[in-house]
Order: structure tokens, then C-alpha cells, then sequence
């Protein structure tokens, strides 16, 4: 009988959505200067223990020697591949009211893997303008431009009751990632992957651990 290969576990979402945390700490530790680290050092920064980092680094490989620590340099350029940031990702802004017009002028995306390439609203006052460094494009011409570019992550600042509509217009085009800044939940096909960004939820989390 032909011999059947091992299923491979899948990795928990959990681990995946510590991992930036991890890089981001790291390129902080390079920045100071450090070659070496430990998963004590990382999770005294983290807020983990040293067993969760090796647990959860682990799953991808063997990245550092007992005793030794973890190579700076090494486990970043890790880190970028695991992530698939070792490459710019172009992204699509939908919305360009106050969210939209922060998200397009912060400088933080494309050392970190990102830059967006374009930008869509379907306010006729904006269409057409020149904002923040970016032509604002009729939201009626969406799906095809981002198709013919093929643009698979998006970042969605519109609001509410029109996220959704906005969403599926996205997969559409063929956006495989959504980060949604939208207070709302989106409903969306299996292979495309959805972040919400709620601050009011967050800050609703916080106030559950403060006394009154």
C-alpha cells in the first residue's frame, strides 16, 4: 500500500495573531541595538510566559539553541516569511471620511509589508480630488480597477450599514483580506479573511476591569 503522509495539525488562529506582536518586539529589540534574545526577554515585553513563545514558535520551527537565545536578525527574517511580509502588499482604502483620511496618512504600512495603491468613496465632492497623496476613484468603478490590479487586501472605513454591500464588492473584485474598521460584523465567503477594528469595543473591554 502507498504510504499515506500525516495530516498536518492546523495552527491555532491565536498563535498566527501573536506573531506580529512578536516581530514587532523584535525589530524594537534591533533598534536598540540587540543581536540576541530569549523568550524570557520576549515575554517580559509581551506580557507571556517563555513557554507560550517557545510553544507558539514551535509550531513553525526550531529557531533558536537552549542557552543560546534566538538570533535577532534570523528570527525576524522569519517571522516576515511566516507572515508573508517579506514582500510589499498592495491594498485598497474604501471610505475617505476622518477614519479613512487617518488610515491614508499614517506612515506606518509599508515598512511593515503594506502600501496602498488605491482609494475609493463615493462622496461626488471627493471623487476626483487629490487627498493625503491619493486620486480619490468613483466607488462605481471599484470591482473592476481593483480586479485588473489585482489587489487582494483591503481596508474598509465606511460605515456600518453600508460595510457589507462594500464587502461583497471587495470578494468580487477578488480581495481575499478585509481589515474592517466598520463597527459591524461582514458576512463573507469561506477563503476570505476578515479583522475587525472596534475601538469602542476595546474600550468596552477595559471598562469591564474598572472599578466604579
Amino acid at each position: 500500500m502507498p504510504h499515506k503522509s500525516a495530516s498536518v495539525k492546523p495552527i491555532p488562529d491565536i498563535v498566527v495573531g501573536r506573531l506580529p506582536f512578536y516581530l514587532r518586539t523584535l525589530r524594537v529589540l534591533a533598534a536598540e541595538g540587540r543581536e540576541i534574545t530569549s523568550s524570557s526577554d520576549l515575554g517580559t515585553r509581551l506580557g507571556l510566559t517563555s513557554a507560550q513563545i517557545r510553544k507558539d514558535l514551535s509550531y513553525f520551527g526550531e529557531f533558536g539553541k537552549q542557552g543560546l537565545g534566538y538570533n535577532i536578525p534570523f528570527l525576524v527574517g522569519q517571522l516576515r516569511r511566516i507572515l508573508k511580509v517579506d514582500r510589499v502588499w498592495q491594498v485598497v482604502l474604501v471610505g475617505f471620511g476622518d477614519l479613512g483620511r487617518a488610515v491614508a496618512h499614517y506612515h506606518g504600512f509599508h515598512d511593515r509589508g503594506f502600501e496602498i495603491r488605491m482609494v475609493f468613496d463615493n462622496d461626488p465632492a471627493k471623487i476626483g480630488r487629490s487627498l493625503a497623496g491619493f486620486t480619490i476613484d468613483d466607488m462605481s468603478g471599484m470591482v473592476e480597477k481593483v480586479q485588473a490590479a489585482k489587489i487582494r487586501v483591503a481596508m474598509l472605513a465606511v460605515p456600518a450599514t453600508s460595510a457589507q454591500k462594500v464587502a461583497d464588492f471587495l470578494v468580487k473584485a477578488g480581495v481575499k483580506a478585509i481589515l474592517n474598521y466598520a463597527p459591524t460584523t461582514l458576512n463573507v465567503p469561506k477563503g476570505v479573511t476578515v479583522q475587525n477594528i472596534d475601538p469602542a469595543a476595546h474600550m468596552q473591554h477595559m471598562t469591564y476591569y474598572l472599578e466604579t
